[in-house]
């Protein structure tokens, strides 16, 4: 009687993609949450877009007079692909980190901290660019969209996605408590109120604006507006580099820090 040895077990090698996954596994059940993300830009559509839209007429200077609600939208886009990817790298991380613990767990599988890492934040882009793109349908179901340029949105939001999911990654290894969290909102509301969102870059004098140009959500924003509106400028590029190479370093640095919290 001949006896087969077994073969031997190939070591396995945990990837980024078991981590997004596990995420869509557990968001089978709490999908609410994500369509919760979709109403809140819809609300400030309502409210500033439509309602003091309907006081402030056209925007001049953009392709022409821009309705202030086509405007408006575009930027509450790429806002909402900024939300959804930072409140997953923040919020929902810190508590994997320190009130769930579950990355112990994780890292005893073949999983590395840089797949953790990697994988957390291809979850937070897709998420971002799913809340965005049902944001797209919505108002182009409000009659917003006039050209099939406003497809590129998508991969704008992709990148503005991977910036913002790479930054909050790389801003929750150095919170030390729930409060910190505190600190983010303080960055992300101004940005939020003043990269552009609601009114075009030349209402601020020279000096601010030159802050206003450093802010990340204005590229982003500068992206989504021209895809959404169909216009082309040299800036474009510009702002394509910005997001990438602020996404790249502080998901370098991010990685870096995490692999340092997580063996501690």
């Amino acid at each position: 009687m001949t006896v087969t040895a077994n073969p031997p077990v190939r070591p396995r090698h945990g990837r980024p993609w078991t981590m997004v996954e596990r995420n869509l596994m557990i968001y089978r059940h709490t999908w609410p949450v994500i369509l919760a993300e979709i109403f809140e830009p819809l609300l400030y559509l309502l409210a500033f877009g439509l309602g003091i839209g309907a006081l402030v007429g056209h925007v001049p200077g953009l392709r022409g007079d821009v309705p202030y609600p086509e405007f408006v939208a575009p930027a509450l886009l790429a806002t909402a692909a900024m939300n959804g990817a930072m409140n997953e790298t923040t919020f929902n991380l810190y508590a994997k980190l320190t009130t769930d613990r579950t990355y112990e767990s994780i890292l005893t599988t073949p999983m590395s901290v840089r797949s953790v890492a990697l994988g957390e934040v291809s979850w937070a882009l897709l998420r971002g660019t799913l809340v965005s793109t049902a944001f797209l349908a919505v108002v182009s179901a409000f009659g917003l969209v006039h050209t099939p340029a406003a497809l590129l949105v998508v991969p704008s939001a992709l990148l503005i996605g991977f910036t913002f999911a790479s930054t909050g990654l790389l801003v929750v290894t150095f919170l030390r408590s729930w409060q910190d969290f505190q600190l983010i909102q303080l960055v992300m509301l101004p940005m939020f109120l003043f990269a552009t969102t609601f009114f075009p870059l030349n209402v601020y004098p020279r000096p601010i604006q030159v802050f206003v140009e450093a802010l990340p959500l204005y590229h982003g924003i500068e992206l989504t507006r021209a895809a959404f509106l169909g216009t082309t400028s040299a800036h474009l590029a510009v702002a394509v580099a910005y997001l990438a190479l602020l996404g790249t370093a502080a998901l370098t640095w991010a990685v870096h820090r995490l692999e340092r919290t997580l063996r501690d």
